[in-house]
């Protein structure tokens, strides 16, 4: 470099010049970089428009975007590169507002635009979420009669997807005469951040079906899509798609798939894949660390993350909230204190609110309801209803209510909408007996008009979901699943079960308690399974609800009875029974 500057010192030529400010820019050699200005003033060449855009680019490269507008407000001649490289530089830097009045300069001084410009303002617009701009450009873009070129059309899929407006990204889509992998990725994309997964995967086989090349992009979209829909059968196929296509031992890939089959349940193919990758990045061990932390797996999630500092890769603030919560989930209390210690101590990381509610929910599951309380009174936040949550939902567990009632009353506060709050306080009363406070707690939600979410759990057999609820009779296999369940039932009883009849949540006679618990909407899922699935065959369930005590407990008993092995997610967590056994160690 110290050449490159000599040469710039000795000669007047733009040329010279040029070429030393694009080795600046590809090293990002910013103080360099502002030598070689210093030299370029005072030689007088830097009125001239072929340095002056080479100097925004390079500033705009090196992070430096005041600099590169100085010079670009400095030139007194501008050419379209000069507008569209000032553009870039915005829109490159997440300053989507910036970027959009430079556009809209350009029209107000009469400048001739073209595609690289339209396609720019647009991933501005992109980054900002500015839909009503982003529409304005659109409809310059019609005006000048450029929509059709498949950059433009990709970015604006791009843009309405992110301002969330898929149908308007879809339509753009559908006009489309040449859908190339850039416009595919972003629709893909597009339905996988707006929550439309199984669109995703429609537009994906549509890729497969046009013979379409697939990157990197295309395959960590889909196989996002496939962890939200805990969809792995198509998982599977994504990920042979990935071998096929060589793009396995990319690090995003590696990463999607990681993620794919620690949501899919299938913790271990997910460490398969983690082993394998040939370069993990913080996001992939992160990723591995929260599959971990997701099915229970306490030991294993501290294993990974110490072996993560041994390779010396520097955690984040999301591997720590990933921590914290397999600590509460396998009751690691001394560990979960000494990693929130070492989050400042040891990495300089200043827990946020989420780090804190960790903390909160790890002391409260494991009894330490006064510490939890304490920490909460020295929070530099105002805790929210997630820390309250915790407290509640140990409450209920340790049987303290009088912090119940402090830690309900915070809640209706901060989410007087929430039905699930109400439901979870009367939960509380009914595990102690409390059926008062119960009907009074109904009451109130009832008058409030507030709808408590219904139980649901399902299951996938031969490619079709089966949905279930409590005392469900719909299914036309109904007689068939609730026979398998008195079998069970009387197997179950035969080898010590004793209906948990606390979690059945109504006063009733134990008989008829025992009548509710005996239907739960998981009970009936796991019924059907057993009928409809093959020996060999694991048993996958999932649940919109926390699964219910009793349920936990004669999952594990008929694990034993039927020699199957049965995977439930929860809206907490994992639950793996084998054996008589739940690898959640009946603390979650």
């Amino acid at each position: 470099m110290k050449k490159l500057y000599n040469l710039a010192r000795n000669t007047k030529e733009s040329w010279d010049v040029l070429d030393v400010l694009q080795h600046c820019t590809a090293k990002k050699s910013i103080a360099i970089g502002k030598q070689i200005h210093a030299h370029i003033t005072k030689t007088g060449i830097h009125n001239d428009v072929l340095v002056g855009n080479h100097l925004i680019n390079m500033y705009s490269k090196c992070c430096s975007l005041k600099d590169a507008r100085q010079v670009f407000n400095l030139m007194s001649e501008r050419n379209l590169v000069s507008w569209n490289t000032m553009i870039t530089a915005y829109a490159n830097s997440d300053n989507g507002i910036e970027a959009i009045e430079i556009v809209w300069k350009m029209q107000q001084e009469g400048v001739t635009v073209d595609m690289y410009t339209f396609t720019s303002a647009v991933h501005a617009c992109a980054c900002a979420s500015a839909l009503s701009e982003g529409m304005q450009v659109h409809g310059l873009i019609v005006k000048n009669l450029v929509e059709s070129n498949v950059f433009v059309e990709s970015a604006l899929v791009d843009m309405y997807a992110k301002c969330n407006r898929i149908e308007d990204a879809r339509q753009v889509f559908n006009k489309m005469h040449d859908t190339e992998i850039v416009s595919s990725n972003a629709m893909i994309a597009g339905y996988v951040s707006n929550g439309e997964d199984e669109e995703a995967l429609v537009i994906f086989r549509q890729v497969q079906r046009n013979g379409l090349s697939q990157n990197q992009f295309t395959l960590s979209s889909a196989l996002s899509a496939c962890s939200s829909l805990a969809d792995m059968q198509e998982g599977i196929q994504v990920h042979s798609v990935a071998i096929k296509t060589g793009f396995q031992p990319h690090v995003f890939v590696g990463t999607a798939l990681v993620d794919m089959y620690a949501k899919c349940g299938s913790i271990d193919d997910a460490y398969n894949v983690f082993d394998r990758m040939p370069e993990r990045n913080v996001v992939a061990w992160n990723a591995m660390i929260k599959g971990y932390a997701q099915h229970g797996r306490g030991n294993e999630t501290i294993q990974l993350f110490e072996q993560m500092q041994e390779a010396l890769m520097k955690p984040n603030e999301i591997t720590f909230i990933c921590v914290l919560s397999a600590c509460s989930h396998a009751g690691l209390v001394n560990e979960g204190r000494l990693y929130f210690d070492s989050m400042v101590r040891n990495y300089g990381i200043t827990p946020n609110i989420r780090h804190y509610a960790c903390m909160v929910d790890l002391l409260a599951r494991g009894g330490h309801l006064q510490e939890a309380e304490d920490l909460i009174n020295k929070m530099p936040f105002e805790p929210n209803a997630a820390i309250w949550g915790a407290i509640l939902g140990a409450c209920r567990i340790h049987g303290n209510m009088e912090l119940a009632g402090r830690a309900a009353e915070c809640l209706f506060k901060l989410e007087p909408h929430n039905a699930a709050n109400h439901v979870l306080l009367s939960n509380t009363y009914a595990a102690a007996g409390r059926w008062d406070d119960v009907e009074k707690v109904w009451k109130l939600l009832k008058e409030s008009g507030m709808k408590k979410e219904r139980g649901l759990s399902w299951i996938e057999a031969k490619n079709k979901v089966h949905v279930f609820v409590v005392g469900d009779r719909s299914h036309r296999l109904t007689e068939e699943i609730y026979s398998m369940l008195e079998r069970l039932t009387e197997q179950m009883r035969e080898s010590g079960y004793v209906p948990k009849t606390t979690f059945a949540l109504h006063d009733v006679e134990e008989q008829h308690k025992e009548h509710l618990l005996g239907h739960h909407s998981e009970k009936l899922a796991l019924a059907f399974g057993l009928i409809i699935l093959p020996p060999e065959v694991t048993i996958r369930i999932k649940k919109n609800l926390r699964m219910c005590g009793d349920c936990h407990t004669a999952f594990k008993f008929i694990s034993n009875i039927s020699m199957r092995e049965i995977i439930v997610r929860d809206t907490n967590r994992f639950h793996h029974f084998k054996s008589g056994l739940c690898s959640c160690g009946d603390y979650w």
